[in-house]
């Protein structure tokens, strides 16, 4: 009888602290990208209850979205010590439960943090053994010869062939930058593909939430929501004040003495101060709080520094702190970016996708196609450029497309206010190109160009430079004079505000009458196409056209193969009237125009759409059952079909996309999350 379960692979590690959570983050993207749905099953854990397996979760979470990634456990560390042949029946049995309901799982390992001893290893290996899955085996380099590393994988490799356990590849983590090719080389001995990922110090480095727990601490300043950002390290904060402001780094979490008020102030003072680091935070030991006044002056300070108050001695404090051990468990969504990010930069995605062959699906889920959009993205690692440089979402979602190398990104506004802001949330922006257009140098010249272009319109030199100063402007004419490939804007601007000067400045392509905008609508199981939902109200028949065939357009771009229903309330000849005939002499202008297009029309929702409902209303038709660009026939009709279907249906809405443009603007919503922003910069690089 065939084996029911899915492919699957066990990410094994003979000892804790080797990164193995890194791995099966850098597996489970590559997998995402083929198939629908990803289990994540930890056989052993240390309680029954599913939410409280860190690991697991936070892997289901930086993935996953509920639906396309789920998790299972087998049993607690006491279950196996008490009966391991029962403790393994239940594993097996568990495994297969979540295997039925996954295309792929990816079993990750026990993490040592029980009393196992020596022969927990052994335990994973029968486990990957019983479950008939092969191990990927992960080894820590961390203070390790190349020698070293590879005696430890050979061992390993043993241990798991003697518990029947097939080992198919060997990951080496935590390896000193310098020693990578050596590691890779002396791996070889093993006769399996293998990989070294360098130590990235981030990865290892704790919140300030679990550096406050381990001392046991006090919040006294800063916004609670700044505890989840991680340090950079950590000073000891006794000497005077002079020498101290000569050591500022950002990110570094001070310990200074109770009683040293002056310190405290002058830190607090440089942590506000536009031109100086922004601090990670500050302890204050020795059981001592801020007197009455000196506590008024750090309120008065408040730059959202984080400030806590610890009962123990400086000595003991730097010891807790320098032995708190962050985990990716519970790291920030930075850790998981750069997480990702070494893991890509690292290894091979074809080769270490290979050990798993797993064919690629008929299915397209939300995640598979945005894992798609953020590939496509990288590949042409286009600038883009964002406008509301200071907001929140804007921030976060720049340090994740940095880190994760989707695109370049320009922020536009205050230098001082954005890294001050960035440094407040604990992001690393470093590698974004900030401009103020109020004193770019680019000011005059920019000026120039947009009077001679408007010029027609009576735009005077002192009117342009005095639109220019405005970030929406600015930006738009960076992408038209080629500083940028793009602009995403509208995270706190209206639409207008985002799109008009695009309408000005970049103006349509030749042929193309109007912009007009699609939405990507992510069902469970795949992608359709709508236009035009934000941008046209009424269009004309040959306005309704150029949008049917620009969103075939944008449609094929982006995977998704163009068969166009433009719709209206009646199917075929079955109604007439003045709409209807609008959508009828459209279809017939998107066939005389483009043949090679598989389009239909006029057409009702539920005949586009039901194969059932299509075979009867329209026999024969290659669109009717199967479209998958709708091109609704008003805006009024459009953006309410989408909006419902978002809702009801609960499909993922990425848009709008604006098309027609000679160059790429896109216009987020202000509801729009970091998610949605990260989405519109892969979209509009990918377009670039």
């Amino acid at each position: 009888m065939e084996d029911p379960t899915p492919n699957s692979i066990y990410v094994a590690a003979p000892e804790g602290a080797t990164g193995k959570s890194l791995i099966t983050l850098g597996l489970m993207e590559i997998l995402i990208r083929r198939v629908g749905t990803i289990g994540v099953f930890r056989p052993v854990v240390r309680t029954a209850d599913p939410g409280d397996d860190l690991l697991g979760r936070r892997l289901v979470e930086a993935i996953g979205d509920g639906s396309t990634t789920r998790l299972g456990i087998g049993v607690t560390y006491a279950d196996v010590h008490h009966d391991p042949g029962g403790a393994m029946e239940r594993i097996v049995t568990a495994y297969r439960a979540l295997a039925g309901q996954c295309d792929v799982v990816v079993v990750v390992g026990s993490d040592y943090t029980d009393i196992a001893g020596p022969t927990e290893f052994s335990f994973n290996g029968r486990v990957a053994a019983n479950l008939g899955t092969p191990v990927l085996l992960a080894i820590s380099a961390h203070e390790r010869s190349a020698t070293d590393v590879a005696q430890v994988a050979e061992m390993a490799i043993a241990e798991l062939t003697d518990t029947h356990a097939t080992t198919i590849g060997v990951v080496a983590n935590r390896c000193a930058p310098d020693a990578l090719d050596a590691i890779r080389t002396a791996l070889a001995t093993t006769n399996l593909p293998a990989w070294a990922i360098p130590e990235v110090p981030l990865l290892s480095a704790p919140r300030l939430d679990e550096i406050r727990d381990a001392l046991g601490a006090e919040l006294l300043h800063g916004d609670p929501a700044t505890l989840e950002r991680e340090t950079a390290g950590q000073f000891i904060g006794a000497m005077t004040v002079d020498h101290i402001l000569e050591r500022l780094h950002p990110g570094v979490l001070y310990i200074v003495a109770g009683d040293r008020s002056d310190v405290l102030v002058a830190l607090a003072a440089a942590h506000s101060a536009p031109d100086l680091p922004s601090l990670g935070g500050i302890i204050v030991n020795g059981g001592y709080r801020p007197t009455p006044g000196v506590d008024s002056l750090l309120a008065s300070l408040d730059g959202g520094l984080p400030i806590m108050a610890t009962e123990h001695d400086s000595y003991t404090t730097a010891q807790i702190v320098s032995t708190t051990r962050g985990r990716l468990a519970t790291g920030t969504q930075r850790k998981i970016d750069v997480a990702l990010a070494t893991f890509d930069a690292h290894v091979d995605a074809t080769r270490f996708g290979a050990l798993l062959d797993v064919p690629r699906s008929d299915v397209v889920t939300p995640l598979m196609f945005e894992a798609t959009l953020i590939e496509a993205a990288r590949t042409r690692r286009r600038t883009i450029v964002l406008p509301e440089g200071d907001e929140d979402r804007i921030l976060r979602a720049t340090a994740t497309v940095l880190d994760r190398g989707v695109a370049d990104i320009v922020l536009l506004g205050s230098e001082a206010s954005i890294t001050a802001r960035a440094g407040t949330l604990g992001l690393d922006i470093s590698a974004a190109t900030i401009v103020d257009p109020r004193r770019s140098e680019l000011l005059e010249g920019f000026a120039t160009e947009f009077a001679r272009l408007r010029a027609s319109k009576g735009v005077e030199l002192d009117v342009a430079r005095d639109l220019l100063r405005d970030v929406s402007y600015f930006g738009t004419m960076m992408v038209q004079l080629g500083h940028a490939d793009g602009m995403v804007s509208g995270a706190t601007h209206s639409t207008a505000h985002t799109v008009t000067p695009a309408f000005q400045i970049i103006k349509t392509i030749p042929g193309v009458s109007k912009v007009s905008s699609v939405f990507f609508m992510c069902l469970p199981d795949r992608v359709l196409v709508y236009g035009d939902c934000a941008v046209i109200p009424d269009p004309t028949a040959p306005e309704l056209a150029d949008i049917a065939i620009a969103s075939a357009d944008t449609a094929a771009r982006f995977g998704v193969e163009p068969r166009v229903a433009m719709l209206s309330y009646s199917t075929g000849d079955s109604g007439s009237g003045a709409d209807v005939d609008k959508v009828r002499t459209a279809t017939g202008l998107v066939t005389s125009r483009r043949p090679d297009l598989v389009v239909a029309g006029p057409m009702q929702y539920d005949a586009a759409v039901d194969a059932t409902v299509g075979a009867a209303k329209l026999p024969g038709s290659p669109v009717a059952g199967r479209a998958t660009v709708f091109v609704f026939p008003d805006l009024n009709t459009g953006n309410n079909t989408y909006k419902a279907v978002q809702r009801s249906a609960g499909a993922v809405a990425i848009g709008p996309v604006l098309q027609g443009l000679r160059k790429p603007v896109n216009d987020l919503s202000r509801g729009a999350t970091v998610r949605d922003i990260i989405n519109t910069v892969a979209i509009t690089a990918a377009q670039a």
